[in-house]
């Protein structure tokens, strides 16, 4: 493979020739990559390919003649350089000062990475459990599509190099930005989690087991890999993924479990993981059972008009005063966008002065702050992504014989955890209105219990017995779940 020379905000790069522009940067593709939404612009030059169709229809003859182009749209054909706008990061790890390190899994530095369908995230620790530095960004692979059902049809058609390149680099990306925020020199440990598909992707096994009946995921994990197999060339040591449950309950739901001790006692708890992916787990009796749905990425931002992450200039919390719509923007910035918190808070304002019905009727854009509106689509997307989860919940329940005032605790996981209003969550239908005395959010779950499998290595065996012992309910063909899914539209 050639390799060539891209100079990225000032820092040179050695990169394959072919490489699209949005597998280098951080930016914000909403639309997924597919050059519809124009939110990934970047200032950049040399060997390019050339300008299309999609970029000439979002950026002004001005804009073009000044170097601008859609990430999403351009690939690098020789040397070239980038320049991309700085926004600080908010959301995805909201970690603690510091954790427990029994049994540190490396010597010097130690990196938690969660590759979540959307977003990467990833966490720099030393051995005494100091957080050093956190990193986010998007998934390089949303070009090859916004859930993992696209990416796996995407590898059947002999893409499953490009996916499994893109993450890597992804991954590599986050690594170096945490050595440089750390101005450390090496990390020698790593633990990453993320979905099933995920982690397939990531070390080249073939997902097609996975596309169809009975959905058979070739590998489990809960082992360890040296860096260089997995062609990670920002740190050197070994990399621990831990044990995914099924095909579609993966090691980032084991993880959250972890991190949310939901297994620990004798109460019976309720662990929703809510991402792209979906995933749910009950414990009840000392059984422990888990399901997946496909949610979709709106809470995270994703394939909404003015979706973004929770960064500088997102719209993350919405309320009313006086009957008018009143908003914070994180940075106290001027708003690009609106985040996973922020639309949640949104739609429930916007049904509570009645200007959004219950059915999801939206008659015209409703403006936020600054050009940033709800749009009738936006609203459609959360009604998919929340029925999902809602009626996972109500199916999961209904399965396992447990009342609503049976479940003592049901922690809230996902991304944006940390910053979700739950009344408002409870109000839109993200989740049955009956849990939410006993809900908590607990933020990056995922992310978490990866910290925890670093700096304790002893917690493995946990882990294994947890992804073991789990009985996988499948969603597809659960009559309640239908049933709930199609109640779970309305809000």
């Amino acid at each position: 493979m050639k390799m060539i020379q891209v100079t990225i905000n000032g820092t040179v790069r050695s990169v394959p020739k072919g490489i699209g522009l949005s597998a280098l940067i951080n930016g914000d593709q909403p639309c997924g990559g597919r050059g519809t939404c124009g939110k990934c612009k970047v200032l950049a030059g040399g060997a390019l390919s050339p300008v299309t169709a999609e970029e000439r229809s979002h950026l002004t003859p001005k804009e073009l003649d000044a170097g601008v182009r859609l990430a999403c749209r351009t690939t690098v054909l020789g040397e070239a350089w980038v320049k991309t706008e700085s926004h600080a990061a908010a959301i995805i790890t909201e970690g603690e000062g510091t954790l427990s390190a029994a049994a540190p899994a490396f010597s010097r530095y130690g990196a938690a990475v969660d590759i979540g369908t959307t977003t990467l995230a990833a966490q720099l620790y030393d051995p005494k459990g100091r957080l050093l530095a956190e990193a986010v960004t998007l998934n390089p692979q949303l070009p090859f599509g916004a859930d993992v059902m696209t990416r796996m049809e995407q590898a059947l058609r002999g893409k499953e190099g490009e996916l499994r390149r893109s993450l890597v680099q992804g991954v590599d990306a986050l690594l170096e930005e945490l050595k440089q925020k750390a101005r450390i020199g090496s990390i020698d440990g790593a633990v990453i989690t993320g979905n099933t598909v995920m982690l397939h992707l990531l070390c080249g096994v073939s997902t097609e087991p996975l596309t169809h009946a009975p959905f058979h995921a070739k590998e489990l994990f809960g082992k360890e890999f040296s860096a260089s197999e997995l062609g990670l060339s920002a740190m050197q040591g070994t990399v621990y993924l831990p044990p995914c449950i099924s095909a579609f309950v993966g090691a980032d739901t084991t993880c959250a479990l972890l991190a949310s001790a939901l297994c620990a006692g004798e109460k019976t708890a309720l662990l929703a993981d809510v991402g792209t992916n979906g995933e749910l787990a009950l414990w009840h009796e000392g059984r422990l059972t888990v399901c997946s749905t496909a949610a979709g990425p709106a809470f995270e931002g994703a394939g909404l008009a003015f979706g973004m992450r929770g960064e500088e200039g997102a719209v993350d919390r919405v309320w009313t005063e006086d009957g008018a719509l009143r908003t914070h923007v994180i940075g106290e910035s001027a708003p690009r966008g609106i985040c996973g918190s922020g639309v949640i808070d949104a739609i429930a304002c916007l049904l509570e002065l009645e200007i959004l019905e219950d059915s999801g009727y939206l008659e015209e854009d409703v403006p936020l702050a600054g050009d940033v509106t709800v749009t009738a689509g936006d609203i459609r997307m959360v009604q998919l992504a929340k029925s999902a989860i809602y009626a996972g919940i109500r199916a999961l329940l209904h399965h396992e014989h447990v009342s609503f005032a049976d479940v003592r605790q049901f922690a809230l996981a996902g991304g944006f955890g940390r910053y979700l209003n739950k009344e408002n969550a409870a109000r839109i239908g993200l989740f049955p209105k009956e849990l939410l005395s006993v809900t908590h959010a607990v933020g990056n779950g995922a992310l978490k219990g990866a910290a925890m499998l670093l700096l304790d290595g002893e917690k493995r065996d946990s882990a294994l017995t947890l992804s073991r012992s789990a009985f996988h309910l499948e969603l597809a063909t659960d009559p309640t779940f239908m049933e709930e899914y199609a109640m779970g539209m309305f809000f």
